[in-house]
């Protein structure tokens, strides 16, 4: 797949079929685009927890209780260490934008092998955490289900963005 059908076709997917767990060799090429991705001063502050035990996904699908959500075979969680990240002389930290970056690549990776993924912010923090037993300096920034869509589901094909004339200025 070339790249710009890759981002063209990226969608937000809430249909997951359970019994359909995605390849080993499919998620570590995954996993792989996120290890790969820049960051800043090269620090690579992040871990990559791929949720597929049962007991584990049982733990984690109670922070986000959405019903689609319980039916992935996988969860992505993406977590950055502060202490790790590079800081600017004004204090300002790239934890946020290095992680963003990695979890940007693993999800446009994993459209290139037709995997869904949904880019889930909206989780409750607490429960994550406790259920992933991190640590203080652990930072959870993003998770998102990996899996195939149920059978029978289409994309949507149509996302409303802005003109280029209205987001880009030529100086």
């Amino acid at each position: 797949m070339d790249f710009t059908r890759v981002i063209s076709g990226r969608e937000s997917i809430r249909s997951y079929d359970p019994t359909k767990p995605v390849d080993k060799a499919v998620l570590e090429r995954i996993l792989d685009a996120g290890r790969i991705a820049p960051s800043a001063a090269n620090r690579q502050p992040w871990r990559f927890l791929l949720i597929q035990s049962r007991d584990v996904l049982s733990q984690v699908r109670r922070s986000y209780p959405k019903p689609w959500f319980q039916d992935a075979p996988h969860v992505l969680v993406v977590v950055g260490r502060t202490g790790e990240a590079w800081t600017r002389q004004d204090g300002w930290s790239s934890i946020e934008t290095d992680l963003a970056i990695a979890m940007d690549h693993m999800v446009l990776a994993a459209e290139n092998d037709g995997v869904g993924t949904c880019w889930i912010a909206a989780f409750d923090s607490t429960m994550l955490r406790a259920a992933l037993s991190l640590t203080a300096e652990d930072r959870v920034y993003a998770m998102t289900p990996l899996g195939y869509p149920r059978p029978g589901f289409a994309k949507k094909g149509k996302r409303e963005r802005k003109a280029l004339t209205d987001v880009v200025r030529y100086l």
